[in-house]
C-alpha cells in the first residue's frame, strides 16, 4: 500500500460506524466541474473511502452498456467499466453520463492479458502499452465523476509471468504522478495466496485491491484472514453462481439457476460477505447491470435483452434503500419439462411431444404473460468474460401455449435449452431455462 495516501484521522470504531451509516448520501460529484479528490482514511486496520472530504461506501454495479439512469433510480452511487472506450461511448461520454446521474466511476483501463498472447518479457510492448495508457489517463483525469482507476481486469487469470505485476505497479506509479486526485486498483479473478504475495511484493503502489468472486465468495472472509491481507479491498465483481461452479447435465451442459434462486443468492452473499466486513471492504460492484451472452443470454445480467428487470434488481434496490420496490418482480416457484427439472438430464426423441410448465408467483397479483424460446446449447465458449456469440434460436412446432404451459414437438437431434420469460406488465420479468437433449 502507498503510505502517503492514507490519512490517519479516524478511530477504527468511527470508521466502521461511518461505513454502516453512510449508505444514503446525496451525490458527491463536484458540481463545479473540478476533479474529485479521493482519499483513504485508515486507523487500526479499518478503512474508509473519502470523496471530496465525505465518506463514500460503494453501492455500485458493473455497467459497460447498462441503464445508468436506472442505477441512479435504484439508489446505486457508482459504477465500474472495463476500458476507457467501450466502442460505443468514449470515456468522457461515460463520465458525463455518470455526472448527469450523480454517480461516481471506477474507470477501467484495458491492460493486455498473457492469456491473449501478450508477452510481458517484451519491454518495447510493455513500454508502448504504458504510453497508450498515459494518454487515456491525461484525457480523463480531471473529470469530476472519476473516482478510481482500475488497472486491467483479471490479469492473474491463467497468467504465469509475474512481470505483469511489475507493469501494473509502473502504471500505478505513472497515474499517481500525473493524477494526484484518484486511487488505483487492479481487479483479480478470485483470490489466492500467490495473488496476495504478488501484489504485496510487486505492486506496492496500488491503493486498493479489487477481488472478483461468484459462488465461492462465501469463502472470502476466511481467505482474507488466511492469506493475511490487511489492506482495503473492493468486491469489483460478484453475483450469480458461475457457470464453472454449477452441476452439469450428463452431456456437459451447465445448469443455470433460475432468476428467483439467483436473487436469493445475491441477497445472502451480500449480507454474509460484503456488508459483514465493516473494516476492510470499501463496497462492491454487482455484476452485471445490463445483459450479456455468457453461456446463455440470461446467466449474469440483472436485466434481460429487452431491458426488463429481473428479481436481482429488486434485491439490489432493497440493499441500497433498506426497503423493497413498490412493485416487485415475479418469482419462479417451479419450472419443469416432462415433469422433470434441469437436474434430471432430460432427453427425448425427435418429433416427440414435450410438455413444459412454469408456476409463477407475483407479489401484487399482476397479470402474467409468457414468452418461450428454444436455443441451441452454446458452443462458442470462452473464459474471463470474453465475448461469446448468442446461440441460434430454433423454430419449434407449438401445440399449446397458455398460462405457463407449453407443449411442442422436439426438434431434430441435438442439445438445446428451453427458456421461459414471465412478464408482469411493469418492466419486470422472471426467467428460467432447462437444458434438454434430443436423440
Amino acid at each position: 500500500m502507498r503510505k502517503g495516501i492514507l490519512v490517519l484521522v479516524f478511530s477504527a470504531l468511527c470508521l466502521c460506524s461511518c461505513k454502516k451509516d453512510q449508505k444514503k448520501t446525496d451525490t458527491l460529484v463536484d458540481s463545479t466541474n473540478k476533479p474529485s479528490k479521493v482519499t483513504l482514511n485508515s486507523s487500526n486496520g479499518a478503512y474508509q473511502l473519502m470523496v471530496n472530504g465525505k465518506p463514500f461506501y460503494i453501492d455500485g454495479a458493473g455497467c459497460e452498456f447498462g441503464n445508468i439512469a436506472a442505477l441512479a433510480k435504484h439508489n446505486g452511487n457508482s459504477f465500474r467499466t472495463w476500458r476507457t472506450n467501450n466502442g460505443k461511448q468514449t470515456g468522457k461520454e461515460v463520465l458525463d453520463e455518470a455526472q448527469k446521474n450523480g454517480l461516481m466511476v471506477t474507470m477501467g483501463i484495458d491492460v493486455a492479458r498473457e492469456r491473449h498472447g501478450f508477452d510481458y518479457n517484451d519491454e518495447a510492448a510493455v513500454k508502448a502499452q504504458k504510453e497508450r495508457i498515459k494518454k487515456e489517463v491525461l484525457e480523463l483525469k480531471d473529470h469530476p465523476a472519476l473516482m478510481i482507476w482500475a488497472i486491467g481486469n483479471e490479469l492473474n487469470l491463467r497468467a504465469t509471468n509475474p512481470k505483469v505485476w511489475d507493469a501494473v505497479n509502473d502504471i500505478s506509479k505513472m497515474i499517481h504522478e500525473i493524477d494526484p486526485n484518484h486511487l488505483t486498483t487492479t481487479p483479480l479473478a478470485g483470490f489466492s495466496k500467490q495473488d496476495v504475495q504478488n501484489i504485496k511484493e510487486r505492486c506496492p503502489d496500488l491503493d486498493v485491491l479489487s477481488i472478483q468472486y461468484y459462488g465461492a465468495i462465501v469463502k472470502l472472509p476466511q481467505l482474507i484472514k488466511d492469506y493475511n491481507w490487511t489492506g482495503p479491498y473492493i468486491i469489483s465483481e460478484w453475483g450469480a453462481t458461475g457457470h464453472w461452479e454449477v452441476p452439469l447435465t450428463k452431456w456437459g451442459a451447465p445448469i443455470e439457476e433460475n432468476s428467483t434462486v439467483k436473487a436469493a443468492n445475491y441477497l445472502k452473499r451480500y449480507k454474509t460477505v460484503i456488508e459483514a466486513d465493516t473494516k476492510q471492504c470499501l463496497g462492491s460492484y454487482v455484476f452485471l447491470w445490463g445483459q450479456k451472452q455468457e453461456r446463455t443470454p440470461t446467466w449474469y445480467g440483472l436485466f434481460l435483452e429487452d431491458g426488463k428487470e429481473t428479481e436481482s434488481v429488486d434485491v439490489m434496490h432493497y440493499l441500497w434503500n433498506g426497503k423493497w420496490p413498490k412493485n416487485r418482480t415475479p418469482q419462479i416457484q417451479s419450472f419443469t419439462l416432462n415433469n422433470k427439472t434441469a437436474y434430471d438430464s432430460i432427453t427425448t426423441k425427435s418429433g416427440k411431444e414435450i410438455s413444459a410448465l412454469a408456476i409463477i408467483k407475483d407479489h401484487e397479483h399482476d397479470t402474467i404473460t409468457y414468452s418461450w424460446e428454444v436455443l441451441e446449447e452454446s458452443t462458442d465458449l470462452h473464459d474471463g468474460g470474453d465475448k461469446e456469440e448468442r446461440p441460434k434460436n430454433i423454430d419449434i412446432e407449438i401445440k399449446t401455449n397458455q398460462n405457463g404451459t407449453l407443449r411442442f414437438k422436439a426438434p431434430k437431434p441435438g442439445a438445446y435449452r428451453l427458456f421461459v420469460y414471465a412478464y408482469d406488465g411493469f418492466d419486470h420479468a422472471a426467467t428460467a431455462n432447462i437444458p434438454f437433449k434430443v436423440i
